[in-house]
């Protein structure tokens, strides 16, 4: 069966799912989105996901036509339609119609699309043997300009550091701020570990405020590792005992290597695998059951 994609309202196969060429979001990147896991048939933290949504959505003046409840059941309606068990959902709220203009008041309504599937973000052995990033020249948008908390369409700061990290035979981009510190990569929050201390950079320097980022630092307070949300420059990762990302598409992958420099040992390290664990586990307890039988 085709996979069934949810347009306001309606389900329709992946070949007509179809929004209009005059749509601020497509026209503008003018819309938001979130991006939401489902283990074993449940969608993992999906109340902190729609408030997300909800408090970007706030910060452009851009009115969802659902509630919160409306929205879980059409999330969890999607997942059902294409039988997800293990997969990702996509939810997108766009500005909806508009002028060739600017004028998002020119727009009376916003659509609501959501797309449940699969995602693969890195090759498997990355997750085992760890990724080298490389430090492109493209920087996080400034918090004045665009607060990297809201999770906007507008990706395209965020697709210059990916093509750089690619044509310099990287997959994935370390990104800095205007004053050198270390803001996030191109689609994942950074964390290093240094002496059993973990720490991160805060959201004020433009990094998103990402869902699996706030589940490690609840994991890692608990397993009695001291977590530290404050600046640091990539000589703090250059000469880290361990790094790793983390993302609702990634999960948690460790860094082994930052512009030619090895990164501790050069593999995973033990805080990292902790992590890995216990997040994994953290997903079979925590999430909004879809089907009645479990």
């Amino acid at each position: 069966m085709s996979l069934q994609i949810y347009i306001d309202g309606n389900f329709y196969s992946r070949e007509d799912a179809k929004i209009s060429v005059f749509d601020h979001t497509f026209l503008y990147g003018d819309g938001v989105f979130e991006g939401v896991r489902v283990y074993e048939g449940c969608i993992f933290r999906l109340q902190q996901h729609l408030e997300r949504l909800l408090d970007s959505a706030r910060y452009i003046m851009l009115e969802i036509p659902m509630d919160i409840h409306e929205l879980t059941a059409a999330m969890v309606e999607a997942v059902r339609k294409n039988d997800i068990r293990n997969g990702y959902i996509r939810l997108v709220c766009t500005r909806g119609v508009g002028t060739l203009g600017l004028a998002p008041w020119l727009c009376p309504k916003g659509s609501v699309i959501i797309i449940a599937d699969s995602i693969k973000l890195y090759p498997e052995e990355y997750y085992e043997n760890g990724l080298a990033l490389i430090t492109v020249p493209t920087q996080r948008n400034r918090v004045e300009a665009l607060n990297a908390r809201v999770k906007s369409c507008n990706y395209l700061n965020n697709i210059l550091a990916k093509i750089e990290a690619h044509n310099s035979g990287h997959i994935e981009a370390l990104m800095l701020d205007q004053n050198g510190y270390v803001v996030e990569c191109s689609g994942d929050n950074i964390f290093l570990v240094k002496k059993g201390e973990i720490l991160t950079p805060p959201t004020y320097l433009g990094a998103l405020e990402g869902i699996t980022r706030n589940i490690v630092i609840e994991l890692a307070t608990k397993g009695n590792f001291p977590v530290k949300q404050e600046p640091f420059t990539r000589f703090d990762i250059f000469t880290a005992d361990e790094v790793f990302l983390t993302g609702t598409a990634a999960e948690i992958i460790p860094v082994i290597e930052l512009d030619k420099r090895p990164i501790g040992e050069g593999k995973p390290g033990p805080v990292t695998r902790s992590l890995i664990t216990a997040f994994r586990e953290r997903t079979l307890i925590d999430g909004h059951q879809v089907y009645p039988d479990g």
